[in-house]
């Protein structure tokens, strides 16, 4: 396992079973935030800069990251700062566009603080808050305080947000190469030191053929390590042989923004009783954010635990869901900005493998989205980063073994925590249970304020209160429900 002092700052995972992740660990003070990739030292100096030049296909890059979200910006982040030479190739220019909910809860706007981000989201809507609603009840509950995260969020467009991560990476002195698609990876033959990772993992992976899409001219990136971060359907990552366990659940949100005049309300809102065309309850939930700019992010989730997925109409739950929203939003086709778009969004590491003897897998590229409440920026950053730790120990001489140390510490960190959360919304599949859960729990604030901390992965490391005993409690009905499961497996 790869040792606690190299990791990226977060919280070291508290002892015991039933105490969930809370992500890399916390900032030591006086440790530099370079030293968490190792030192690399290696990058000539004039290449300490971003560009928007072309390749150059006679340079072998430290490190190739396929994508420039969340994920891939904040590994080139990390890497550029410890001083590797790294080079990030983006398919699209920012700012673009990206459907999103727009969402920074505190697990995030911490990764965003570390990388020294936070100080520019001036211009971004600071709220404090979850209001959910449900079954006629509607409770607000304040972020809870954590001796990691902070008690507040952000929302901003992943238009604006996402070209502030990858500048910062470029500053940091990543080679940032916008408007250049990976067509396809170098694949090379196994080497002596391939043999000794067992079958199922990446396959070893020289750089990328890529595409200037200014020119169309094609060429070579060549790198000793990949990183694949390119979002969720990874076009890359299939290359490579990822593939989606289809037995863990997906879900499938659509987003729209509307004007409204409480676009600078306090809280971020959610409403866990959306209704299909014909008024029956479904998995999953519907949300308004409020952007503090005249808008509000408006979307539906819906998740592939109900037995309606596979005919099921976005479009019409949202149109439902706009149509019964509270009055106070002011929502209405008339007030709709443009048309909605959507996406799905693997779940719980749902896809992998996550590395190989050179290259990693990571954020939505990897599955790595919250099946609790979608969530996806968080650990987009928080992956990245552990890759960044990874692969700096790879450069520094750790070579493969330190990548089979990411798959572990990925693994370690998330496991737990997302087998409850895929048992949890297995159960809330049944529309019965659905209502039973969450009509009885919208009455009470107090069982709603634990269940936020734990939905949100803002558990405590270091006091066991009424959420960490819920969540031991959880942990061992998830349990139960795993057993079951491959136990009618066995008899099938």
């Amino acid at each position: 396992m790869t040792d606690a002092s190299a990791n990226p700052p977060g919280t070291a995972r508290p002892a015991g079973a039933g105490r969930p992740p809370t992500g890399p660990r916390a900032p030591q003070g006086s440790r530099r935030p370079s030293e968490a990739a190792g030192s690399g030292g290696r990058r000539p100096a004039s290449r300490r800069r971003g560009s928007d030049g072309p390749p150059d296909d006679r340079h072998i890059y430290d490190v190739l990251v396929v994508g420039g979200g969340p994920a891939g910006s904040s590994c080139a982040y990390w890497l550029a700062e410890a001083g590797w030479d790294v080079a990030v190739v983006e398919k699209k220019r920012f700012p673009r566009e990206k459907t999103c909910g727009d969402g920074l809860t505190p697990r995030a706007v911490r990764q965003l603080a570390d990388m020294g981000v936070e100080s520019e989201l001036a211009g971004a809507h600071r709220y404090h808050g979850l209001r959910a609603g449900g079954f006629g009840h509607i409770v607000e509950l304040a972020w809870p305080e954590h001796p990691v995260f902070p008690d507040y969020g952000y929302t901003i467009t992943r238009h604006d947000l996402d070209g502030l991560v990858a500048d910062r990476a470029a500053k940091a002195g990543a080679t940032v190469l916008q408007g250049t698609e990976a067509l396809e990876p170098l694949l090379r033959g196994p080497t002596a030191e391939d043999a000794t990772w067992p079958d199922g993992r990446l396959p070893r992976c020289d750089g990328a053929v890529v595409r200037t899409k200014d020119t169309g001219a094609t060429s070579e990136i060549r790198a000793r390590y990949v990183v694949v971060a390119d979002g969720s359907l990874s076009r890359f990552g299939r290359a490579l042989g990822t593939s989606r366990d289809k037995g863990m659940p997906q879900g499938m949100a659509l987003r729209g923004y509307y004007e409204s005049p409480r676009h600078d309300d306090p809280f971020i809102e959610s409403h866990l009783d959306i209704r299909d065309p014909d008024g029956e309850v479904v998995p999953g939930y519907g949300w308004i954010f409020p952007l503090g700019d005249g808008r509000v992010n408006v979307g539906v989730g819906l998740l592939s635990t109900d037995r309606r997925w596979r005919g099921a109409n976005t479009t019409k739950l949202m149109e439902n869901f706009v149509r019964g929203a509270p009055e106070y939003w002011g929502l209405s086709p008339d007030t709709a900005c443009g048309p909605p778009t959507g996406g799905r969004l693997p779940m719980g590491l749902a896809v992998g493998p996550h590395s190989g003897p050179n290259a990693v897998l990571v954020g939505d590229a990897g599955g790595s989205i919250n099946p609790f409440n979608g969530e996806g920026i968080a650990y987009g950053y928080e992956t990245g980063r552990m890759a960044a730790v990874a692969v700096g120990q790879a450069l520094s001489g750790g070579g493969s073994e330190a990548l089979r140390d990411f798959d572990h510490t990925l693994h370690e960190t998330y496991d737990e925590y997302y087998r409850v959360a895929r048992a949890f919304v297995t159960l809330i599949g049944h529309p019965e249970v659905m209502r039973l859960c969450v009509g009885l729990g919208m009455r009470s604030e107090l069982v709603m304020a634990q269940l936020l901390r734990i939905m949100a992965n803002l558990l405590r490391p270091d006091s066991l209160g009424a959420a960490e005993l819920a969540y031991a409690g959880m942990l061992q009905a998830a349990d139960v429900v795993r057993q079951v499961r491959h136990l009618r497996a066995a008899l099938a």
